[in-house]
């Protein structure tokens, strides 16, 4: 007989296949166990959660897709409204008994504007992705005064996905459910400060996504990127440009 959380996990990858997306189980008390005091989780320990993560075929499989449903200009931020739309499908899934929270990787506190989940640490507990930070360079290899941010890791696609946030199930214990330890992508210290420096001082040429102890699997398409790397204000003529294109394949 499987698990709660086994059949949860199942019934949640059978709606994202094909969509490009991919879900990891924890506990929050796993989460809440290593984040500061601020950032902890309003549940109990063993509380299940599923973290989501887009990989590089999301933007062609569900993005484009979903731009192809809606009026020109008629949303603000289209990405985020795919996220939205894509939860509350996730959650239609369950009884409402079941109690489930959607917790955004944009979403913020209204009182405090922190961020409701720091995405990178929970992918780091579920083992779906390694979070490397500076802690993980010894010696120090940077002043003090130097502000270095970590960065996460996929085993697969190494920096080619993101976090979308994750499913709170308030009334399920994650009975059974094993921490299991991230795969260590890029194990070296040469390369991890490789990785941290690109990410921290060369972020905008993306070349720390490629900082990798392997094959990348899949990388973001020329779609994609021209995307992510156009200011959110001038996005609009290349969603036409993406349905247009969408619109002249065959079904």
């Amino acid at each position: 007989m499987t698990n709660k959380y086994e059949q949860i996990l199942e019934r949640l990858s059978t709606e994202l296949a094909d969509t490009g997306m991919e879900c990891s189980p924890f506990k929050v008390g796993w989460y809440n166990a290593v984040v500061a005091a601020p950032f902890r989780l309003p549940y109990h320990e063993d509380t299940l959660a599923i973290l989501l993560i887009s990989t590089p075929a999301m933007f062609e499989n569900l993005f484009v897709p979903f731009l192809s449903q809606m009026k020109p200009g008629c949303i603000l931020d289209p990405l985020d409204q795919c996220m939205k739309e894509l939860c509350a499908r996730l959650c239609a899934l369950f009884p409402p008994t079941e109690e489930v929270d959607v917790l955004h990787d944009f979403d913020l506190d209204p009182a405090t504007r922190r961020p409701k989940i720091l995405v990178q640490t929970a992918g780091h507990v579920c083992g779906a992705t390694y979070y490397y930070q500076r802690a993980d360079v010894q010696p120090d290899h940077w002043p003090r005064s130097t502000a270095i941010y970590g960065v996460a890791m996929h085993p697969l696609y190494g920096g080619w996905f993101a976090f979308r946030g994750a499913l709170v199930f308030r009334k399920i214990k994650g009975e059974g459910l094993v921490q299991r330890k991230p795969l260590d992508c890029v194990p070296t210290q040469e390369k991890r400060i490789e990785l941290l420096e690109a990410f921290n001082f060369r972020w905008q040429d993306w070349s720390y996504r490629d900082v990798f102890d392997g094959q990348v699997q899949e990388r973001y398409s020329a779609e994609q990127r021209e995307y992510f790397l156009t200011e959110p204000a001038k996005r609009g003529p290349l969603l036409g440009k993406y349905l247009s294109h969408d619109q002249q394949q065959p079904p």
